[in-house]
């Protein structure tokens, strides 16, 4: 007889969800099998509906909506919270955030708290398993030089440390005083260039070596798209007039759209590059945000943004591409929270949780 006690959450999930994400058709690598790549693609401040396969409808998303039309679009997928940081702790961990104290933070940098070293995270636990790890984008959980994604399990790392930088000047705030958050591994770096264009460009490059080296990889792509300030591609112009990061009374519907349209052609040369190098069949593609939108996104039919703890602020939208895995055009409505990515893919790469 089982002991209901000894049940836990994710046991509950892991049956529940059995032929979606957490056992993908039940069909989880056999010995013969080579582990998987994994692609994790997280965008930030994304609302529910900001994707036209989750109904937005002033502009449209086909690279995006290609990983719904290609896999599983999940429509109750939730963030761990309504901010940054704290969905990040419970990704990275798979935990809870409140049993760590960078999880309790936002923002981050008022107390010197971050991701502690020594913690098991998704990369490390993967890179024990043989897989290369990068992180490309966001990092945000704790301050250079005491904590990084060098120190918690990522080999390589290019892009910048904080919750927030301008699209062109690459800073956290305005002013000649103010320093570039742009870092290649442990090096601050200088590279002109639009942030997701640049990100776009990073994991492009490391696809296409990943590929070359045969070895299973993680590629974390954090982008910062479409959190503030409110820049299209060919706005720079409009960074050199900004009197604030924050840019809350500026931007447009317009500007919010072209915003996650240059997001969407990234997504797409990345898709292109897996596809190039004769890797997407053997790559898990996820896509999720890190919490609700803000002022310009939909989260229709819900009401709440970011920082809120109400549907518009926690639900977030969720695809999953595995060909020959996951069954092309699958919508499902199973529950599913941030810190259940962590277990699934290392299930999929054949280990466990630390």
């Amino acid at each position: 007889m089982i002991n209901p006690a000894s049940i836990t959450r994710r046991d509950i999930l892991k049956a529940a969800a059995a032929p979606v994400v957490a056992g993908l058709a039940g069909r989880f690598l056999s010995a013969a099998d080579s582990p998987p790549n994994f692609l994790f693609i997280v965008v930030d401040d994304m609302g529910y509906a900001d994707l036209s396969c989750y109904g937005r409808r002033d502009y449209t998303t086909p690279n995006i909506d290609r990983l719904a039309r290609e896999g599983v679009k999940l429509t109750q997928c939730y963030a761990n919270s309504s901010v940054c940081s704290a969905t990040r702790v419970a990704l990275i961990t798979g935990r809870y955030q409140y049993r760590l104290p960078v999880g309790l933070e936002e923002p981050l940098g008022i107390r010197d708290v971050g991701l502690p070293p020594e913690h098991p995270t998704l990369p490390s636990l993967l890179r024990n398993r043989g897989y290369s790890t990068m992180l490309i984008g966001k990092w945000h959980l704790g301050a250079y030089p005491k904590f990084g994604p060098l120190k918690s399990g990522y080999d390589h790392f290019w892009g910048f440390r904080g919750g927030g930088v301008d699209y062109f000047t690459h800073k956290p705030g305005i002013g000649e005083e103010v320093q570039v958050d742009l870092w290649q591994d442990d090096q601050r770096i200088n590279q002109p260039g639009y942030m997701t264009d640049l990100l776009g460009d990073q994991a492009v490059k490391a696809i296409t070596r990943y590929a070359k080296e045969k070895k299973p990889f993680l590629i974390s792509l954090h982008f910062n798209a479409p959190h503030w300030p409110w820049e299209g591609p060919e706005d720079e112009e409009v960074s050199r007039t900004l009197t604030s990061i924050y840019h809350l009374d500026g931007g447009s519907l317009k500007t919010y759209a072209q915003m996650v349209q240059r997001l969407d052609y990234q997504v797409g040369r990345v898709l292109k590059a897996l596809d190039t190098a004769g890797i997407a069949k053997n790559t898990v593609v996820i896509f999720t945000g890190d919490n609700g939108g803000e002022r310009f996104s939909d989260r229709w039919p819900f009401t709440g943004l970011k920082t809120e703890l109400l549907e518009g602020g926690l639900r977030v939208p969720a695809l999953v591409r595995w060909p020959g895995r996951i069954a092309a055009g699958t919508v499902s409505d199973q529950v599913a929270i941030s810190m259940d990515w962590t277990p699934t893919l290392l299930e999929i790469a054949g280990t466990r949780p630390d």
